[in-house]
């Protein structure tokens, strides 16, 4: 087990300077031109596969560092550069830690090197699980997927919404219900491989920030999928469903986990880690400018309404960071989340970044206000991480049944 400290090794500092160079030589100079188009930014994450950011094993190298600090080192990052941009190169992750979860080796072998494609021909991949009435309340997903013994297929049909990569994606990864009986019990997840027939995309959309970020509809359409396709196999999902089904037949309370609920928990530090780099990112602009914006004859940091306020916002950043690395730490050493860490770390951090870039905006007044400084952005940014991968009150409502002892739907 990895011994616990808050000093960063000298790998770990390593990577941490590499990233922030590409955050501020690559991402930055591009972040408004891709806000504006409100399109993919395909060179960008071209770059970033040249360079090995975009890459399975770089991911890899960060999820299994044991200290569990890598990923939301990194996730802090890319997001200080530009969130819309940063959710582009990260957001096959999503997919690729929905594999991770509930996949054998042989899927996770097969499907997560073709979710990223390589340096001459990047890909991407989905994640689909939110649907249009089902998005916190994952137990009102209508996706259905039938099994055709004859054929050994799955059958896939229903519309996906919110999907980061959804229809522009090389692989997705889609939830759906196979027992509608069982609630969120019943659900199982499965790859759609490239071109399959019956996938497609619907409305994209337009959005308030991190419009770099491609959010879109996935409509399924008597989508066939081989039986290999189903994570985790059949055999395991025959046998997970047959204990839901005792346990439901005997009115006990034991959790069983669900195929979305597995992906989002063991997501949702990376969130926070996401939402320090923005706020971070937003704290230092105002800084900078407090301390070269001249009124009645001095910076305005001297101004204790200024200089008070960017003491908190410095406090709540890093007091942010410090539950992502606890919540990161304690999955990576194999410590339950008793008190939901997890959700601890993502609805502080999430909470942080919206206060912070807004409290920026104030500090630079006029100039917040506008787009020629970019906490503007920043701030509409931050408005998502109180949303996806479970809303703030979502994190509010799991994080106080965890600590009651009530089950967590």
């Amino acid at each position: 087990m990895a011994e616990f400290t808050l000093d960063l090794n000298d790998d770990q500092k390593q990577v941490r300077d590499w990233l922030h160079g590409f955050a501020a030589d690559v991402i930055r100079p591009a972040a408004s031109e891709w806000d504006e188009r409100e399109e993919t930014p395909w060179p960008v994450i071209q770059e970033a596969a040249k360079v090995g950011i975009y890459s399975l094993d770089f991911y890899a190298q960060q999820f299994f560092d044991p200290t569990g600090l890598g990923i939301p080192m990194a996730m802090e990052e890319l997001f200080w550069g530009d969130a819309g941009i940063a959710l582009s190169i990260v957001g096959t992750g999503l997919a690729a830690v929905g594999v991770l979860a509930n996949g054998t080796e042989e899927q996770i072998g097969t499907w997560i090197p073709q979710m990223y494609g390589d340096a001459n021909d990047v890909k991407v991949a989905a994640f689909c699980s939110s649907e249009p009435d089902a998005g916190s309340d994952v137990g009102s997903m209508r996706t259905r997927a039938v099994y055709d013994q004859a054929k050994d297929e799955w059958v896939l049909n229903g519309t996906k919404t919110w999907a980061t990569n959804g229809g522009i994606a090389n692989v997705h990864v889609v939830v759906a219900v196979v027992d509608a009986e069982l609630g969120s019990k019943g659900h199982a997840s499965f790859i759609v491989p490239p071109d399959t027939a019956g996938l497609s995309q619907g409305q994209k959309f337009k959005k308030h920030g991190i419009r770099a970020s491609h959010t879109a509809e996935v409509v399924l359409e008597d989508v066939r999928v081989p039986g290999h396709c189903l994570l985790g196999g059949k055999e395991k999902l025959d046998q997970r469903l047959a204990r839901a089904r005792e346990r439901a037949a005997s009115g006990g309370g034991e959790r069983v986990k669900n195929a979305a609920m597995a992906t989002f928990e063991a997501s949702r530090p990376a969130v926070g880690a996401m939402a320090v780099g923005t706020a971070r990112a937003a704290y230092e602009v105002a800084l900078d400018y407090a301390k070269t914006r001249t009124q009645f004859g001095r910076p305005i940091i001297d101004n204790q309404g200024i200089a008070f306020q960017l003491a908190d916002m410095r406090t709540q950043i890093d007091a942010a960071r410090l539950l992502v690395w606890r919540a990161s730490w304690m999955a990576a050493t194999g410590k339950q989340f008793e008190s939901a860490e997890g959700s601890m770390s993502k609805l502080y951090a999430s909470e942080t970044a919206k206060k912070v870039t807004a409290q920026a905006i104030q500090i630079l007044g006029g100039n917040g206000f506008t787009r020629e400084y970019p906490v503007e952005r920043m701030h509409r940014d931050a408005a998502i991480y109180t949303i996806f991968e479970g809303t703030s009150e979502i994190q509010r409502l799991v994080i106080a049944r965890t600590l009651s002892g009530m089950p967590i739907r």
